[in-house]
């Protein structure tokens, strides 16, 4: 096909698609041709810029005839992008920076602004949310070549542990439920880089002051950098109410023994403070560098942080293919070989640890097949080895039922037995009322979903709230009847260690 005929295609295509109702979301697939560009020194985008012009102009006459506001996504392709100095250069653009990187495949995502966002705060959570985005994305216009998963409309974010939590410190600047969509998203996938622009336009808005805009954050955005920030340097570490906590241990192992519940997981908290305000994206680069198995993820609301690196998969949902995680019974690593392998085979043949285990494969189990077909769960857990923790592992698959969605799947398995207990409701509410700390979104669901229906949530566990010059860190054990509380206490002390690595030091 000729240059000419090539350009004549696409400019056909536009002014088909301006002729296209906007009940349902839609793709134009073969829009463009991709002529590389430079602008103020940054990356190459492989879009030319009067084509951005063309689709606001395309969207803002759709918001002026409907007298609505227009959610317009284009995607393009650039040179491979540092997500990390992408974060960086975020904090100029916006006070909504996201961050997640895929524990088993080479998958990374960074977002800066936000087109939009969708909140909830109810015992129906899960399914409002799910509500909100069909509606979102099904009026959505979306100009992807590419259709990579994590590209275009794509929503990240999390929820609490506890939606009926009255308590709000320190966890203000987040609330119950929350789910954004960036206004600039950088998707790195198997070597190659994606860069979305979402864009909520409104029928008042000046075209070329929204083009101008776009631009001028994209330049910001993608501008190389060597300024590497430092991490935190650390002052102070402060164990909140050690001695109670501990007593809690005992208290819940004798309401295990006299069958108010079977299983309870309890939390406690670290309070840190630092000289100078924490640079995150220097921890985060920190973290995907020394947890390689771990998922790797941050949120800024308000100009707070939550931040971690937890090995535990809730649930995952690609082309309706499911896979969950079953990771309950936790020992540290040996100083060799020798010593990691008697640990390891220690945690396996422990039967504290076992029945901790099986409780959390018999629930997921019982939620996934109520859901999906297909599942398969192997009979016995294996050794999954982290940087300085080892863990028992079981993975669950399955086939997604049609009808159903990801979150549908995340609201039956919130919380597990190894975040909350069993049972699952009598175990939250014991929680509620006896945790001296409030959870906020520590060990709730955290991840993302696409317009396409892809998406996978982590459970917010090694985790950290960040607020300026301090921090609040997380971590949590199971409880049942012949528990330890000194033993507990320790085992927390050996999960809190991902994260005082990259704030300052153990």
């Amino acid at each position: 096909m000729s240059q000419a005929k090539k350009e004549n295609k696409i400019e056909k295509d536009i002014r088909d698609s301006r002729k296209t109702k906007l009940d349902d979301s839609f793709i134009i697939k073969d829009f463009l041709e991709y002529v590389p560009y430079e602008l103020g020194g940054m990356n190459m985008l492989h879009t030319k810029v009067p084509q951005i012009e063309e689709i606001i102009e395309d969207a803002l006459a759709n918001a002026v005839r409907e007298g609505q506001p227009q959610l317009v996504s284009v995607v393009d392709r650039i040179d491979l992008t540092d997500p990390f100095i992408f974060f960086q250069n975020a904090a100029q653009v916006d006070q909504h920076r996201v961050f997640w990187r895929s524990a088993e495949e080479d998958f990374v995502m960074a977002g800066s602004g936000c087109a939009s966002q969708m909140f909830t705060a109810s015992q129906n959570r899960f399914h409002e949310l799910q509500k909100a985005w069909n509606d979102l994305r099904a009026k959505a216009i979306v100009y992807d070549p590419f259709e990579q998963k994590g590209t275009g409309v794509v929503a990240l974010g999390g929820f609490s542990f506890d939606s009926a939590e009255e308590e709000k410190t320190p966890w203000e600047s987040f609330p119950d439920s929350q789910m954004t969509i960036p206004a600039f998203l950088l998707t790195n996938r198997n070597g190659e880089s994606y860069f979305t622009t979402t864009v909520l336009i409104y029928p008042e808005d000046h075209e070329q002051q929204i083009v101008h805009q776009i631009l001028e954050q994209r330049a910001l955005l993608l501008k190389e950098s060597r300024d590497v920030p430092d991490l935190p340097e650390r002052l102070h570490a402060t164990e909140l109410n050690p001695e109670d906590w501990k007593a809690s241990v005992k208290r819940a192992t004798d309401d295990i023994k006299q069958g108010i519940l079977d299983k309870v997981v309890l939390a406690r908290e670290l309070r840190v403070t630092f000289k100078d305000p924490v640079q995150i994206a220097a921890v985060l680069r920190e973290l995907v560098n020394t947890q390689e198995n771990s998922y790797i993820f941050a949120v800024e609301s308000g100009g707070d942080y939550f931040i971690g690196a937890t090995p535990e998969r809730l649930v995952k949902v690609e082309d309706q293919q499911l896979v969950s995680t079953c990771l309950a019974g936790t020992t540290p690593r040996g100083k060799d070989a020798e010593e990691d392998h008697a640990l390891g085979q220690q945690l396996y043949h422990d039967p504290k640890n076992r029945q901790e285990h099986e409780f959390v494969v018999r629930m997921i189990r019982e939620a996934v097949e109520a859901c999906c077909y297909n599942v398969e769960i192997p009979k016995a857990p294996v050794l999954y080895p982290l940087s300085n923790l080892q863990h028992l592992y079981t993975p669950v698959r399955a086939t997604l039922e049609n009808g159903y969605t990801l979150l549908d799947v995340v609201e039956r398995l919130h919380p597990t037995p190894a975040l909350g207990g069993m049972p699952q409701k009598a175990s939250v509410t014991y929680i509620r009322e006896n945790e001296y700390l409030n959870r906020g979104w520590y060990a709730g669901p955290i991840g993302w979903f696409d317009r396409s229906n892809n998406g996978e949530f982590a459970v917010a566990i090694r985790s950290a709230l960040i607020q300026g010059k301090e921090a609040s860190l997380f971590a949590g054990c199971g409880v049942v009847e012949d528990s330890d509380p000194e033993a507990e206490y320790e085992e927390t002390a050996v999960k809190l260690k991902p994260m005082l690595s990259v704030l300052g030091g153990l």
